[in-house]
């Protein structure tokens, strides 16, 4: 749980769009386009429908015909090319004019409990004029031109879980499909990207009905959907701490399952090693400019190298040989690499592994009251075992507590300030900095007798309630704090986004900063015709 770690992780088997996938295959989803309705400017409707064996979710898309200047990838924008929501069964055409006085407005319209999620994107303006001039044209673009990019478009929201008046999570909580964390939000993104694919095709067409073409399957599938990522996200590791440890346990529990094998089969080692013969080739379309990214990718190549190197007269018929192969890793490899190879020694193992994607949820409504009659001594011992990190920190160095998290009034986003440049962000500090509060509250701790019970150092120190019950709820959760400093000055925002990115699927990660990061979703996975008719949900990672 240190944030370098954490801004290392890769995709894996539990990452939420993999299991999303898995379940759509194994229950056999059946896939209808009910509706596609846009004129040659790109603008009009579309319904696309996944059916589940219990119940219906129909995607509703808007396309719309947006100026060049009004195209902005910031939560403030007020118009983007394409606006969506997921509905929950099969929307009327009441329910159609119902939404599209709202839904092209995002935060300014409303929705119902009828509505699951709510969505927008924008065009990658340089990619989308290119592929529509070839398909229109009757040619195909070049996979080298696609894979720079690998979108053509990008999201720049997609919310759900009660927001601007849509269903609330407890809506769906007990339907399968929406057991694991995010599910509905991954087939929000699932079929946008299929309109996407859709609509580049019908333009084209529009554009030029005698030589237009439609993709060649191998270049559709190397498109997927593009998000672009801030400071917004980060938060979210802070103050879920409950749902945090279940992802992140989860998926330990799951390495440790493999590491404990005392062997390996030949067809695990098979597919393992095929995999690694994947990863140049996703290394190769992993485009970035940013200078960490750069550093990283350029370790990743190396740590590829000495993998294969390393697999050349590596025996799999020794005692334990993924876990030999993890130590080896820790000591040859960058945390990038180890990340890589954590995540590839699941992939020949979905048997045993799959199933803890099924305890990566939990019930955050549960409430956790302080025990008053808790002795000061208790809660000491508890937060030297268990925040013995956040002790370890001189808070008094202002290095240490440079940054202040806020919300800006104007962007209605997140924020990361420095504290001494701009004092005032004192009054308006977030509780995102835990590591510092613990430090606080056990100072003032230690000033009191050791049997003083929590409830009278509480009534002398109100301020420290909402750590404390953080404390005595986290102290039985190891996965659920980030053990590192968010508030330091050289916290790399970019790692926390990276984390939870890394969980719901994303791959191709491109800082713009250290605070905002555009990613890549879905790229290469089957399309939901293709999915329908039996084709391979897990076949298509790490760039086939």
């Amino acid at each position: 749980m240190r944030l370098d770690r954490m801004g290392s992780m890769h995709q894996s088997r539990l990452s939420f769009l993999r299991q999303f996938l898995r379940r759509a295959a194994k229950e056999t989803w059946k896939f209808n386009r009910d509706l596609f309705e846009i004129n040659a400017n790109g603008v009009g409707r579309a319904l696309y429908r996944l059916s589940t064996p219990l119940r219906d979710y129909t995607l509703i898309c808007f396309s719309h015909d947006l100026p060049d200047e009004m195209r902005s990838d910031r939560v403030i924008a007020s118009a983007w090319d394409a606006t969506f929501t997921l509905y929950d069964g099969r929307p009327t055409l009441d329910d159609l004019e119902r939404l599209e006085k709202h839904v092209p407005y995002q935060e300014e319209g409303r929705l119902t409990q009828n509505e699951l999620c709510l969505s927008r994107a924008n065009r990658s303006v340089r990619l989308w004029d290119y592929v529509l001039d070839c398909l229109s044209n009757g040619n195909q673009p070049k996979l080298d031109r696609v894979r720079d990019v690998g979108y053509l478009m990008r999201t720049t929201a997609v919310y759900g879980s009660g927001k601007f008046g849509s269903a609330d999570r407890r809506v769906v909580e007990n339907r399968e499909e929406a057991n694991s964390p995010f599910q509905l939000e991954m087939m929000t993104v699932y079929l946008i990207r299929t309109f996407v694919m859709d609509l580049i095709e019908h333009l084209a067409k529009m554009k030029n009905p005698n030589s237009a073409v439609k993709l060649d399957s191998v270049i559709r599938r190397s498109f997927g959907v593009g998000n672009s990522t801030g400071l917004g996200m980060a938060p979210f590791l802070v103050n879920h701490p409950r749902l945090i440890h279940s992802w992140f346990e989860a998926k330990e529990n799951a390495i440790a399952t493999v590491k404990n094998l005392k062997t390996a089969t030949k067809t695990e080692i098979s597919k393992f090693k095929e995999l690694v013969t994947r990863l140049k080739p996703h290394l190769k379309a992993w485009q970035s400019e940013h200078p960490i990214q750069i550093e990283k990718n350029l370790a990743l190549e190396e740590d590829i190298e000495k993998l294969e190197t390393k697999l050349e007269n590596f025996s799999f018929s020794i005692g334990s040989p993924w876990k030999l192969l993890c130590d080896w890793s820790e000591v040859e490899l960058s945390i990038e690499g180890q990340e890589m190879l954590n995540s590839l020694i699941l992939e020949p193992y979905g048997h045993l592994v799959d199933t803890f994607g099924d305890e990566m949820s939990c019930d955050e409504t549960k409430l956790f009251p302080i025990n008053g009659d808790m002795t000061i001594a208790n809660v000491r011992s508890t937060i030297e075992k268990y925040y013995s990190w956040a002790l370890e920190i001189d808070w008094s160095d202002p290095n240490c507590d440079a940054r202040a998290w806020y919300t800006s009034e104007e962007k209605l986003e997140p924020r990361l300030g420095e504290r001494y440049e701009m004092p005032e962000l004192n009054e308006y500090e977030q509780a995102l900095q835990p590591g510092r509060d613990v430090a606080r509250a056990y100072k003032d701790l230690c000033e009191l007798e050791p049997s003083t019970t929590m409830a009278d150092f509480l009534r002398t120190y109100p301020k420290h309630r909402h750590i404390m019950r953080r404390c005595l709820t986290c102290g039985e959760l190891p996965f659920s704090e980030i053990r590192d400093n968010t508030i330091d000055s050289s916290m790399l925002p970019i790692d926390m986004l990276r984390a939870k990115l890394s969980f719901f699927g994303a791959c191709h990660f491109d800082p713009r900063s250290d605070r905002w990061v555009r990613i890549n979703m879905f790229k290469g996975a089957p399309f939901p015709d293709e999915l329908s008719s039996g084709s391979d949900p897990e076949n298509w990672i790490w760039a086939p």
